[in-house]
């Protein structure tokens, strides 16, 4: 008799891995993009901060600058380096970085750009400095001399309206903004725009 048999059909068991994640191409680009926008943007914040010069603040109009260095050439605007070190100390604890040869003020009270300038020859041995006012009318530029100081580099700004007493009892009421030139040495005057004239007080001498 035959033997009958079984034939047994062994499985092979298949091991089914998970397909790979799939990568989101596009979420990864727009991150990247946005990362190196970012450090583009910084970089340049950097080098514009790093080549910005301290005498940007004492620039002025192109066509006001035309005028003065026609006007009083081998003159330059008063700087913080134009300073004795004791100066520029106090300029900077009242105005910070300001140019203390530059100020823009509404002298006249008409809204109109107008400047007060302190220019020096420092290059002199004893230096000239002299206190400008540039009143734009029109198209045009009026410039005129207030004063004008020897000796060490004195430093001009800008004060609000109202009651200014001098060192002489004399009094200045002033209803628009003043200028006031000063030598930290030793003096500073006080000029104000009043009855259509140009006024003004010694308030330390």
């Amino acid at each position: 008799m035959g033997t009958s048999g079984v034939a047994v059909e062994s499985q092979r068991q298949t091991v089914r891995h998970p397909p790979p994640a799939r990568i989101d191409e596009d979420a990864c680009f727009v991150r990247l993009r946005f990362i190196l926008v970012t450090a583009f943007s910084l970089f340049v914040l950097v080098q514009v901060a790093t080549a910005q010069s301290p005498n940007d603040t004492c620039d002025l109009p192109k066509d006001l600058q035309a005028v003065v260095e026609g006007k009083y050439p081998a003159t330059n605007i008063v700087s913080l380096s134009d300073l004795s070190d004791d100066d520029k100390r106090l300029f900077q604890k009242e105005h910070d970085d300001s140019c203390p040869g530059l100020v823009k003020v509404d002298f006249y009270g008409d809204g109109k750009p107008t400047f007060a300038l302190a220019l020096t020859t420092k290059s002199q041995a004893i230096p000239t400095t002299k206190l400008v006012l540039a009143h734009q009318v029109g198209a045009n530029w009026k410039v005129a001399i207030l004063d004008k100081a020897d000796g060490p580099v004195p430093a001009v700004w800008s004060e609000k309206a109202g009651e200014y007493k001098g060192v002489y009892q004399h009094k200045i009421r002033a209803t628009r903004p003043v200028i006031v030139f000063c030598g930290y040495s030793s003096w500073a005057v006080l000029y104000a725009w009043t009855n259509n004239r140009v006024a003004k007080i010694w308030l330390r001498d």
